[in-house]
């Protein structure tokens, strides 16, 4: 791996693992943080297709991309939420570990992946390393009847939200565009979901995002989120890592999240919380690397 590949591989290890923190940080409702996200992604994806001169698809390959920006804005939106409840150092690993879950699974069923008997048996210990590990980073040293059942419900939103998860990474493959091509689109179907999330929030009430100034200063982490996800794309291309060493990269960025998000947003951990934290992700880290080289 040459030097210029590893620090573009290392892009989702900035960009993801600063995003959660920046946005908690710039605070606002969740339909603040999906809408000026959402828009600074649109902004970034516009200006990358000019640069490289990429035409918007048409038809069959423009609908099943902006699907999968829907999923993936949709599933953002329930993240946020699980945010407000136990903050991103506890729900970035879960929602990591449920991708991970999901990827692994889908490959499995729908791609073929792990097709000999000790190709399952090593995946399917590396999804119980990753359950371990997601369970370990939200281990409590001091129980609470309250905070337990409130981290409950934000494990269980997680698990809904890796649908949308999933369709963000499913739907591009029923398309014949490359990461590249899919990128605008998909920002297009990620700000449809802003969008809309907020025009029925504030048809029930709420005041209207588009009229908050929060929301557009989350244009500042969406530029965040954007920068990982092309560097992931050109990544995972075969002349730069390929796909597999550029998924297991991209992961890393979990750790970076979940520590800014102790260390610069007040989610406070004892001792020998952090130390079962570390060692969680280190678990999540190790059964990824497993799950994409067997």
């Amino acid at each position: 791996m040459n030097a210029t590949a590893l620090l573009i591989g290392l892009g989702p290890l900035l960009g993801w693992g600063l995003y959660p923190t920046i946005a908690s940080k710039i605070g606002g409702r969740p339909v603040n943080q999906i809408l000026g996200s959402t828009l600074g992604t649109l902004l970034f994806a516009i200006v990358f297709a000019m640069i490289q001169g990429i035409a918007l698809p048409t038809g069959h390959d423009l609908i099943f991309a902006i699907i999968s920006g829907i999923g993936w804005a949709s599933a953002q939106i329930i993240t946020f939420k699980a945010f407000t409840m136990v903050g991103s150092s506890r729900a970035m690993p879960v929602t990591t570990a449920f991708q991970l879950l999901g990827a692994s699974l889908w490959g499995v069923i729908a791609l073929g992946d792990w097709p000999t008997a000790m190709a399952k048996t090593l995946g399917g210990l590396a999804l119980v390393l990753i359950i371990i590990g997601a369970s370990l980073t939200v281990w409590s040293e001091h129980k609470d009847a309250g905070n337990a059942k409130l981290l409950r419900k934000a494990v269980l939103w997680l698990a809904v939200g890796e649908i949308g998860y999933w369709a963000y990474s499913a739907a591009p493959q029923a398309t014949k565009l490359s990461g590249m091509q899919a990128f605008l689109p998909q920002a297009i179907g990620m700000v449809l979901v802003g969008v809309v999330y907020a025009v029925v929030l504030a048809m029930r009430g709420e005041k209207l995002a588009l009229t908050e100034g929060v929301s557009y200063r989350h244009i500042f982490s969406g530029l965040f989120f954007a920068f990982a996800a092309l560097t992931y794309l050109i990544s995972a291309q075969p002349n730069m890592n390929g796909l597999a060493t550029g998924f297991i990269l991209s992961q890393t960025s979990v750790v970076l999240a979940t520590l800014t998000g102790i260390w610069f947003l007040g989610q406070k951990k004892t001792r020998k919380e952090m130390q079962i934290t570390v060692l969680g992700l280190v678990l999540i880290l190790a059964a990824a690397t497993v799950t994409v080289l067997i």
